[in-house]
């Protein structure tokens, strides 16, 4: 809390009037054995203005540097507007209200946000949003397994091009829940999904495929082959979409001849600042047919007794409302206060704002491609279209590059060393509409000299 109003005399009088002799009488069910006598390291108390200048000179040392890395994460613009909203009382709050009803502000907004994504996604309906895109890779390839009950394998195919730490997310959610997930090689060349590779499974039981668009490499798939492939082997498809590139792509419901099945991603891009590693929402779409299976929550319109419209939860698929062993999934929130900024955001930018963002971010990462690629010992690895990502290999190997870059200000990208050791000297680089010709020649300049 920026400001607590209580002086001693307040905090006695409540005390008294409760009819208890100190706070910390109020704990006296804690045996003393389990009371900790002092927090060694702590400092003595601040005043207020003590305090926001030692937070200041911390914020300080985090310093402004100069973005280029993406990877799952991504700067965008946030038009002023936004959190100027967000933070304002009546939704300034991270959790849908116990008695929801009540609340019809709240559940118009998420109403409105599951309007907003299931529009951008070309799906029927959404739920009110997961806690990131990586678990909600997971609780798609759960719900996968429940909805396609034909299919007894539970085997879901991932995609090598799917975002490393989505897959190590998944693995650790799903993988101990019968889930048998079965790796997809790329294409050396173009840096996608190596459609060959599918003939192993053909005809054989697979429950789903997992599709990324743009992959993690920034590489556009051929997800309308892919698409039909699962379908005419009887799998269903789960798109995994940045929703900023959905302004220009095709969105998942039109991929193939049907569509896909569920629709899954961060949401991050859309209203919310990058903070430390966080913090970030998932978003989930799907079929009509499957609606039964999603976790979370769903909002819907109603009308009420003298006929006027009103908002109500109609599904709540979680264990804190249902028995564990009928409930779709252990997702016992969802991400309420992001998702009230992306509302916010995608209203105030509109669908033509929106496609104006993703077309700046997809030029600017060509000048940086272009721009960078001059310099001698860097060139791009993989050809064909791309979104705002790209992967250029150095001669020389990544990490100590990043570094001497980050000593300028400059954040210079994602080393695949870990992840993807067989493209050598591989780094993820990413630029947004945030920015602009300067910035791309100051970086490149800075790696030219550290190259030469």
């Amino acid at each position: 809390m920026p400001f607590i109003p209580h002086t001693d005399t307040d905090v006695r009088d409540m005390l008294a009037t409760i009819g208890v002799p100190s706070i910390d009488a109020l704990f006296d069910e804690i045996p003393a054995s389990l009371r900790g006598a002092a927090l060694a390291g702590v400092p003595e108390a601040l005043t207020e203005m003590d305090i926001a200048r030692l937070m200041q000179e911390r914020a300080t040392q985090d310093g402004k540097p100069l973005n280029f890395i993406g990877a799952g994460a991504y700067e965008h613009h946030i038009p002023a507007a936004v959190w100027s909203i967000v933070t304002r009382g009546e939704f300034y709050s991270a959790y849908t209200p116990y008695q929801a009803e009540a609340s019809q502000g709240t559940l118009q907004l998420l109403y409105e946000y599951q309007t907003m994504i299931a529009s951008l996604t070309g799906m029927q309906v959404s739920n009110a949003s997961l806690y990131d895109g990586a678990s909600a890779v997971a609780e798609a390839a759960l719900m996968a397994v429940r909805a396609h009950r034909r299919s007894t394998s539970a085997r879901i195919l991932l995609p090598a091009t799917l975002n490393p730490i989505y897959r190590q997310v998944t693995r650790a959610i799903a993988g101990n829940q019968s889930l048998n997930f079965e790796m997809l090689p790329y294409v050396p060349g173009s840096g996608t999904t190596d459609a060959t590779a599918l003939d192993k499974w053909k005809g054989q039981d697979v429950t789903a495929l997992v599709i990324q668009q743009p992959n993690f490499f920034g590489q556009l798939e051929d997800v309308d082959a892919l698409t039909d492939w699962a379908h005419a082997n009887g799998a269903l498809v789960i798109a995994v979409v940045n929703p900023t590139s959905l302004a220009l792509l095709k969105p998942p419901g039109e991929w193939g001849q049907k569509g896909v099945d569920i629709v899954v991603g961060e949401g991050q891009p859309l209203g919310v600042p990058l903070a430390g590693g966080g913090p970030y929402f998932g978003f989930m779409t799907a079929r009509m047919e499957h609606v039964r299976q999603m976790p979370g929550r769903i909002v819907g319109r109603t009308l009420d007794l003298d006929g006027k419209p009103g908002f109500t939860l109609t599904l709540q698929a979680r264990e804190q409302h249902i028995r564990r062993t009928k409930a779709t999934s252990n997702i016992c929130t969802n991400q309420g206060l992001l998702v009230t900024a992306a509302t916010i955001y995608l209203s105030i930018v509109g669908p033509e704002g929106l496609e104006r963002v993703a077309a700046a971010s997809q030029v600017r990462t060509r000048e940086l491609v272009e721009a960078l690629t001059k310099i001698r010992g860097v060139r791009a690895v993989f050809s064909g279209p791309r979104f705002h990502e790209a992967v250029l290999t150095l001669d020389r190997p990544v990490g100590p590059v990043l570094e001497a870059l980050a000593a300028q200000g400059i954040v210079g990208g994602y080393s695949l060393a870990e992840h993807y050791p067989e493209l050598g000297n591989a780094l993820l680089v990413c630029a947004t509409e945030t920015r602009n010709s300067n910035d791309i020649a100051r970086y490149a300049a800075a790696l030219a000299s550290l190259l030469a």
